[in-house]
Order: structure tokens, then sequence, then C-alpha cells
């Protein structure tokens, strides 16, 4: 029977190796972590992280060929392939510091898988890693190795938080990069063979190393490229009283262009998009090309840009001013379906109104009022470590309450900032809450869910990124 075991639990490991087990009956899965807690979930009715789907497919498999376990030592020993898929932050301090992915991790991985393998391993990368990782991970295991043969595989995972589980069951391909040796190549059939139990062998794409961990780097910054560059155009629309929505339609319709990713928002979010694009500036500058680094950074300016220009919006349309004022967020999730808030835009956006002294009133149906206030006292890049290893959050941020129903955070409010496209929000009964704010009343909507028009009628003040402008706003300066 071959064994996977798979060294962390987070938003990869866990749902890949559920699917894994599921898929693969005969192939006995287990997902360790250092983390007692994040383990103990795992093993629960409350699964550590919410992804449509998981529930399911984890509880068939629990026991009987899917484990979570924290005796780490045990099941890497025992395991044929491990899978590594540690947290890959950027670093906050010494060489590369804001831009490099900090290895420490994914190096104690190696360290441990060296130290505890007594047969043949092939060891794969499952996260983000900037290119060349692999070399340095196979210098650590060969150093390391007491005889002990290991080949290594780059296998970069493409899934999309809320859409994860149906991702791993229909992907759009699987990557696999290893050595271009005998060992290389039969180490890329035996993880191939794993995935062809339900994968069409013509999505299974095999490349060598390097091409495998550049891609997933590259992926994802044209994704958040496509964001940019919408949002970009979404500023241009409110300037001149075009409709993004009509423009990216427009441009959508083009065949060679596409319409997916095409929404102007309030900024992209998530745990990827501006690391991995980081990564990829920083590889950029230590290979003498700083055009291409200059190019990728762009992506990441038009994307803080936005932000603070929501941000601005919002004061200058209530008088210059929010001080003491309550503004409801609605939505504090990168994007809808997912309890994450890793580098979400609402992040900069309660940050900034709190510089300002507004009172917030938090509410988003699958995120904790301890995730939230953690999140708005963390310095950044804080949130990519390991639990234990965050700075405890002693203080909380005064001004701001997390409440559990739209209607309890708008309450009394002057504004809405809409930051997250969460479906129940398009259902709201407005005229309700019309009723229960202060006037004039404001709704800032940063993900174009509501129909600006109806709330206008209703009497709401509404501005709608990258649509034309209400009368209100046009007589305010939209960037101070």
């Amino acid at each position: 029977m071959v064994k996977i075991c798979c060294i962390g639990a987070g938003y990869v490991g866990g749902p890949t190796m559920a699917v894994i087990a599921l898929k693969c009956p005969s192939i006995e899965v287990a997902v360790v972590d250092i983390s007692v807690p994040r383990i103990a979930a795992w093993n629960s009715e409350q699964l550590p992280i919410y992804e449509p789907g998981l529930d399911g497919v984890v509880k068939e498999c629990r026991g009987r060929n899917l484990f979570f376990s924290t005796d780490v030592e045990k099941h890497v020993s025992e395991a044929d392939i491990v899978f590594v898929s540690v947290n890959t932050p950027t670093k906050t301090q010494g060489l590369g510091a804001g831009k490099a992915a900090d290895l420490t991790y994914w190096e104690s991985a190696a360290r441990v898988i060296a130290d505890v393998s007594k047969s043949n391993k092939i060891v794969v990368e499952k996260s983000t890693v900037p290119v060349k990782t692999a070399e340095a991970i196979e210098k650590i295991l060969t150093h390391n190795s007491k005889g002990i043969k290991f080949q290594i595989l780059s296998n970069p995972e493409f899934l999309a938080e809320g859409t994860a589980i149906k991702d791993l069951f229909n992907p759009d391909r699987v990557l696999i990069g290893g050595r271009e040796t005998p060992e290389g190549q039969k180490a890329i059939q035996a993880l191939k063979d794993v995935y062809a139990h339900w994968v069409p062998e013509d999505r299974i794409l095999t490349t060598n190393l390097w091409s495998a961990e550049l891609s997933k780097l590259a992926a994802n910054a044209f994704l958040a490229q496509r964001i940019s560059s919408v949002n970009a155009m979404s500023a241009l629309c409110e300037a001149t009283g075009a409709d993004v929505s009509q423009v990216a339609y427009a441009v959508g319709t083009d065949s060679r262009i596409g319409p997916k990713f095409l929404n102007a928002s309030v900024g992209f979010g998530g745990s990827c998009f501006q690391k991995d694009i980081l990564n990829l500036v920083y590889i950029c500058d230590c290979n003498g090309l700083p055009e291409v680094s200059e190019y990728w950074k762009q992506v990441i300016k038009i994307n803080d840009y936005q932000k603070s220009r929501f941000v601005n919006r919002v004061v200058s349309s209530m008088f210059n001013t929010v001080s003491s004022k309550k503004i409801a967020i609605l939505g504090f999730a990168f994007k809808k379906d997912t309890g994450d808030t890793r580098e979400t835009p609402a992040i900069d956006v309660c940050k900034g109104l709190l510089g300002d002294k507004a009172r917030l009133s938090i509410y988003d149906p699958q995120v904790t009022e301890d995730q939230i206030q953690r999140d708005l006292t963390m310095k950044k890049f804080d949130w990519d470590h390991p639990l234990h290893l965050q700075p405890m959050s002693p203080t909380t941020v005064k001004q701001v309450s997390v409440v559990w129903d739209a209607y309890e955070a708008t309450k009394d409010a002057h504004g809405i900032c809409i930051l997250t496209e969460w479906d129940e929000f398009k259902s709201l009964d407005y005229k309700r809450i019309y009723e229960s704010m202060q006037k004039p009343a404001f709704v800032f909507d940063g993900r174009n869910v509501v129909d600006a028009e109806k709330l206008r009628e209703i009497g709401f003040i509404v501005y709608a990124i990258g649509k034309p402008l209400d009368p209100w706003l046009k007589d305010m300066p939209a960037v101070v």
C-alpha cells in the first residue's frame, strides 16, 4: 500500500490530502502538523477551515485511509511520498525583507525528513515557493541523507478558495516538475499515478523543476495583473462617466481576453497574490532584471492605490470627516464563500477609516471577532506565520465592534462599506436599513453587488466602484 504524508495541515494540505484519500482508497494518507489545536480541529466535527464540500470529503475518509496527527516523525518515516505544504511568508527583516520568501518552515521540514527517513522518498513541494527552492531543499536532504535517496518534485497548487474542492475534483491542470534524470522521471511517474486515479492524463503536465516553480508565481501574477488592470480602468471610468461593468463586458467578449477576473473591486486579497508578486519582484532583482521587477511592482501599487482611493472616497463624501461616526463594514473575508482574511482589502480600508477616528461595526458571516481584531492589530506579513508564533493580541481596537447580523451593523450608521461580495448582501432589506440609519445615508459598494439605482430611489447616496458618480459625489474631491 502506497503511503503519503503531508507536512502542514492548512488551506492547501488539508483539502488536497482529503481529496487524494477520497479518490485513491488504496492509498493511506496522513496529514501531520506540530500545531495540536489545528490537528484536534481536523479530527473534530468543526474543521479548522471553511470550504464548501470539504466537510463531506473529510468525514467520509477520516479514520479509513485519511488520518490527522501531530506525530510528524512516525508518519514521515513510514511514507513513500512526502508532501510539504508549510507557510512560506514574506520576510519581515534581514536580506530581502518585504519581498523575499521566508523559507524557515520549509527548511525545518526538510531537516525533519532527512533525520527520520529510513527508506528512499519522493519529496513534493506543495507550498508556493520561489524558483530554485527545490535546489536548496535537495542540498539539505542529500547532505543529511545517510545513504538514503531523495527525489524532489514541484507540484504547485492552483486552488481558488471557496471552490477548492471543485478545483481538486476537476482541475484545469495538475503540474508536476522534476529532474530530467531517470530517477527524476520515475518519481514524476509515481506522483502521476496518484493523480491519474481521477484526473485525465492530458491534464497532467510534466516539466522541469524550475518551470513548475515559476509557473505558479507567473499564474498568480497574471491573475492579479488582470484585477489591477480593470481596477485602474475603474478610476478612469469614474472620472469620465463610463461604467466599468460595461467596459469589462465589452473587453471580456473578445475571445483572446475572456471574461474572467474582470470584476472591478476595492482590491485583491488572499494569501498568494501579493506574496507571489513580491517574490517574483525579488527574484527579478536578484537576477539583474530591474525593468521586469518594476513592471510587476505596478500590479501591487495599483492594488494599494485602489484601497486608499476607496477610503478617500468615503471620507470626502461624508463632509471630509468620519471622526466618531459609525460606519458599517459588510464583509471582511477577502472574497465570498471563505472565512479567509489573509491580505483582505478590508484590513487596509478599516485601518484607513480608523486612522480618521471612525467607529466601525463589522459583520461577516464566516469571520470571527477574534480573527478581525487580530488582523487589525497585527503588523504586515505577521499573519503568515503559524498561530503559536504570531504575536498574541491582548490589544483590541476599541472603536471596532463585531456583530453577527447586517441589520445590527447598519443601525444608526452614517455609511455602509460593502467589502466582500457575499450573496446575502444582495438580498438585504435596504429600505429597513435606510430607516435605521443616520441621514444622509451612504452606501460605498466596493464589490458592485447592490443595485445602485434602487438604493438611490430609497434615498441612499451611493458610490459604486467604476460607475458614473452620484451627483452628490461629483463635487467631492476623489483623491486627497
